[in-house]
């Protein structure tokens, strides 16, 4: 599209002219090719927005605390912001994972390879919480900037340091099969938001845009998404914020502050 307009432009005006325009136009495609790649499709009847990043281009991060006051960013708005201040431009957001009754994350928390909170192989009552219902995981980055999602006594075993990392769960797809605790038409509808790495650089992430069950939205990550392993983040509260499109998933009116929130930076 931009070599297009570069060859029809050329042809009509004088060179000094299509100089100034090609400068601009290299900067504007240049800036459109930051956006991560979002798309909003159907699967099985159900609508979802998907963001793919591509984390040779795309710096994903984790963010749960202001590093000078302490205090919990809780929302996207206010990491935005807090971005701005210091010449960081906002191009992608979602929620981290499942949190506690202290708004602290419930396992393991890892912010730029400083552990914040430890992994969490404490396992209560599934009738409690998502956490417990087993198997939980791991989404990771490493120190080479290659990511996984693992179940936690995997990434557990492994014993490697990560730079970027949040426990959640259940894990969805696991070894490209369906977590089997999940019931094909199980009545327990949510709004669900989860996250894969497709390949050890392609992170998907995913969010309903209506309410489903696990079953239904971990067979998108498997059989749509083609994610062998896969990590559910949270529920109702549940949104992905991508630049230039705004929010998607979960109403405003359930969205509750997050204990940690995924994010994509780039210079202003």
């Amino acid at each position: 599209m931009c070599t297009t307009f570069r060859s029809r432009f050329a042809a009509c005006f004088p060179r000094q002219f299509v100089l100034l325009a090609l400068l601009a136009g290299t900067a504007a495609c240049g800036a459109s090719s930051r956006i991560p790649v979002s798309r909003e499709l159907v699967f099985d009847g159900q609508n979802y927005r998907v963001v793919s990043l591509d984390l040779k281009h795309d710096p994903l991060s984790l963010h749960w605390r202001d590093p000078d006051s302490g205090d919990a960013f809780g929302d996207v708005e206010t990491l935005q912001q807090w971005g701005e201040s210091r010449g960081q431009h906002l191009l992608f957001a979602a929620n981290a994972g499942i949190y506690d009754r202290q708004s602290k994350p419930l396992g393991l928390y890892v912010e730029d390879g400083k552990t914040l909170v430890p992994l969490n192989m404490a396992h209560g009552n599934p009738a409690s919480g998502n956490f417990s219902l087993l198997p939980n995981g791991v989404f990771a980055i490493y120190p080479d900037g290659h990511a996984a999602v693992r179940t936690s006594a995997a990434f557990k075993a492994d014993g490697k340091p990560v730079r970027w990392a949040t426990q959640s769960g259940p894990m969805l797809v696991i070894d490209g099969q369906l977590n089997p605790n999940f019931v094909d038409d199980s009545g327990s509808l949510k709004w669900r938001s989860g996250v894969c790495a497709k390949s050890p650089t392609e992170v998907v992430f995913a969010v309903s845009e209506v309410p489903v069950n696990f079953h239904g939205f971990a067979r998108l990550f498997r059989d749509k998404l083609g994610c062998r392993d896969a990590l559910y983040l949270d529920g109702s509260i549940s949104q992905i914020f991508v630049e230039g499109e705004g929010y998607a998933g979960a109403p405003a009116f359930l969205v509750k502050p997050y204990a940690g929130i995924f994010a994509v930076f780039v210079p202003q």
